[in-house]
């Protein structure tokens, strides 16, 4: 995989803007893409990262899938946000079944604990 010497220091308006100059689209492209407002798009530009939780990571992986020469770990660097480890569907599924086998309480308990560790992501 290619590595850019700027991604530790990029931001991410320097890689929206990267993304329009490498693929030659606009705000409102990108934002269709990854199915944002062109808004979205332009407060990322601007600095804004979305409140004060920043970009959905969910939004931030859609960027990846439709600018895939830019790396999901750049995209959630640029972003400041640990990017996600990877999730494939069996593992998902053993994910639930594990869940559904917790009492009520056992699972609100999770979903807290679960809740922190992505807040502590985003920071």
């Amino acid at each position: 995989m290619e590595t850019h010497a700027d991604e530790r220091t990029e931001n991410l308006a320097q890689l929206i803007k990267a993304i329009e100059s490498t693929y030659e689209v606009n705000q409102s492209a990108i934002a269709r893409a990854i199915g944002v407002a062109p808004a979205t798009v332009n407060a990322w530009k601007l600095g804004k990262r979305g409140g004060t939780r920043g970009p959905n990571p969910e939004k931030l992986r859609a960027l990846h899938g439709a600018f895939p020469k830019f790396s999901e770990a750049r995209i959630f660097a640029a972003a400041r946000r640990a990017a996600p480890g990877p999730l494939d569907e069996d593992a998902e599924q053993r994910l639930l079944a594990l869940f559904r086998g917790l009492t009520e309480e056992q699972q609100r308990s999770k979903l807290i604990e679960m809740s922190a560790l992505n807040e502590a992501n985003k920071q």
